[in-house]
C-alpha cells in the first residue's frame, strides 16, 4: 500500500510577543530589540574578531582596553581568602559596614586632608557605576536637567533620562583645555538644572581639575541652585600634581558629593567597591535610594578593601606603572607624527585622530581611523567624535614586565610609522 508523503507546513512568521508594546519608552518602547544601531564598543569587538581572523599570525596591539591589567595586590587577595570563610560576613550588608566607612574616613584624611564623619558623610557603593546610576533618583523629576561633560561616562545621563529628565551636554574642547564652557547657558536651562556631573581627572581627555575650577563650580551651584556630583574614579592616577579632591575646596561640602572607585587606583576591577562622600543630606538620600536597589556589597569584599585603603603603597605603585607606560606611549606616538603629551591624570591618552594616509584612505572621523587601525593593522584604539575627532589609547594592555612594554611600543611605532599619517 502506497503512502502519500505529508506536505510540509510553511514556517510560521515570527511574531512579536504579546508584551512587545509594554516595553518602557526609556529602553525603546515597542521598537525594543529591533534597532540595528551598533554600540561603539561592539563595533570594536567585531573589528577585533575580523583582524584576528584575517591576520592570524600577527599580534593584536590592544590599546582599547579600559580596565587595569593586573590583579589586586597579594595582601588584599590574602585578606579576602580569610574574610570569605568568616560567618559574620555571610549576610546582607545593606548600606555598608562601619569598618569600611571608617577606613574610607582614614583614607580621605590621609590622602586629601578631608575630614569626614563615617556615620553621616560616607556610604559604600557596589562600584561607582551604581552610585552614578542612583544619584539621579534623588533629584531628577520629569523636565529636570542634568549637565554632563562630553565625552565622558554616560551612566548618570542615562538614568536622568529614565526619570524623565534631559541631559545638557557640555563639550570638552581642546581650545578650552578640556574644561566646560558655561558662557552660553541660557537662563531657562539654568532654571531647570538640578545636577552637574563632573569627572576629574577626566576620562578620556586626561585633564585634571584645579582648585580655582572647583571654586567656580561651587559658586555656580549656589548661584543657580543645583548640586555637584564629582566622579573621582581616576583620582589616584593623577600625574601632573598631587591628587586633588573636590572636597578639599572650601564650600564643596555644602553643594555636593564625590564618588570614588577602588577599581583604577587599587587594581580592584571586578570587585565592585567604592563610596559616595560629602554633604550629609545628599549621602543620606543616596543611602535611601540604595536601600531600595541593593543589599550591600559582600562583607568579605568590604573587609578586604580596608586592607587596600590602609596601604598607601598600593596606589603609589599603580600610579608609577601607568605613568611610566604613558611616557613610553607618548614617545612612540610623537615619533609617528601625533601631537600629544602625558595627561594630567587617568590611564588614557586622548589625542587628535589622523585625517588619512598620503595616497591611501582618508578618514572622515575618528571612528573611521580607529576601524582602519584595527582591521588593517591589528591595533585597537577607541574613537571619540563627541567634541572633535580624537582617539583614545589606553595603557592598560597586558605586559608582564618593562621589556614586554618596550617590545609593544617598538611594534606599535613600526606599524604606525610606516603609514606616514597626515593630521
Amino acid at each position: 500500500m502506497s503512502t502519500v508523503p505529508a506536505l510540509s507546513k510553511p514556517a510560521a512568521e515570527v511574531q512579536d510577543p504579546y508584551f512587545q508594546s509594554l516595553f518602557a519608552e526609556r529602553i525603546g518602547g515597542i521598537q525594543y530589540g529591533k534597532v540595528n544601531e551598533i554600540y561603539k564598543f561592539e563595533k570594536i569587538k567585531r573589528a577585533k574578531r575580523k583582524a584576528l581572523a584575517d591576520y592570524p599570525t600577527r599580534s593584536l596591539l590592544d590599546f582599547g582596553i579600559g580596565e587595569n591589567d593586573s590583579m589586586a595586590d597579594e595582601k588584599v587577595r590574602n585578606q579576602m581568602s580569610l574574610e570569605v570563610n568568616k560567618p559574620e560576613n555571610r549576610g546582607y550588608m545593606d548600606n555598608g559596614t562601619a569598618e569600611y566607612k571608617q577606613a574610607v574616613s582614614r583614607f580621605m584624611e590621609r590622602e586629601f586632608q578631608v575630614k569626614l564623619d563615617p556615620l553621616t558623610e560616607i556610604n559604600h557603593c557596589i562600584g561607582s557605576k551604581t552610585a552614578l546610576s542612583m544619584l539621579p533618583a534623588c533629584f531628577i523629576n520629569p523636565g529636570d536637567i542634568t549637565m554632563m561633560t562630553v565625552p565622558g561616562y554616560p551612566v548618570a545621563g542615562t538614568h536622568t533620562k529614565y526619570y524623565g529628565g534631559t541631559v545638557h551636554r557640555l563639550p570638552l574642547l581642546a581650545e578650552n583645555n578640556f574644561f566646560p564652557d558655561f558662557s552660553k547657558i541660557t537662563p531657562d536651562i539654568w532654571a531647570k538644572t538640578k545636577m552637574l556631573v563632573l569627572n576629574y581627572p577626566n576620562s578620556p581627555t586626561g585633564q585634571v581639575a584645579t582648585r580655582d575650577f572647583y571654586s567656580r563650580m561651587i559658586e555656580l551651584a549656589h548661584q543657580h541652585q543645583f548640586i555637584i556630583v564629582q566622579d573621582a574614579a581616576h583620582i589616584l592616577l593623577s600625574f601632573r600634581d598631587e591628587p586633588l579632591s573636590f572636597l578639599q575646596v572650601p564650600g564643596a561640602m555644602d553643594v555636593g558629593v564625590e564618588v570614588h572607585s577602588m577599581s583604577k587606583g587599587f587594581d580592584m576591577i571586578g570587585w565592585r567597591i567604592g563610596w559616595v562622600c560629602g554633604n550629609a543630606k545628599i549621602v543620606q538620600a543616596f543611602a535611601d535610594v540604595k536601600d531600595n536597589c541593593d543589599s550591600g556589597q559582600f562583607g568579605a569584599i568590604q573587609k578586604s578593601a580596608i586592607t587596600a585603603l590602609d596601604s598607601p603603597d598600593i596606589p603609589k605603585r599603580i600610579n608609577a606603572k601607568y605613568r611610566r607606560r604613558l611616557q613610553k606611549l607618548v614617545t612612540c606616538l610623537k615619533a609617528c607624527g601625533f601631537t600629544c603629551e602625558v595627561p594630567g591624570g587617568s590611564y588614557f591618552l586622548y589625542t587628535k585622530a589622523p585625517k588619512g594616509i598620503p595616497g591611501g584612505p582618508q578618514f572622515a572621523n575618528a571612528e573611521e581611523a580607529s576601524q582602519y587601525f584595527i582591521t588593517q593593522h591589528s591595533m585597537v584604539t577607541v574613537p571619540w567624535d563627541d567634541a572633535g575627532s580624537f582617539l583614545r589609547f589606553s595603557v592598560t594592555y597586558e605586559a608582564q614586565d618593562e621589556a614586554a612594554e618596550d617590545a609593544m611600543m617598538a611594534e606599535a611605532q613600526k606599524r604606525i610609522g610606516a603609514l606616514s599619517l597626515t593630521f
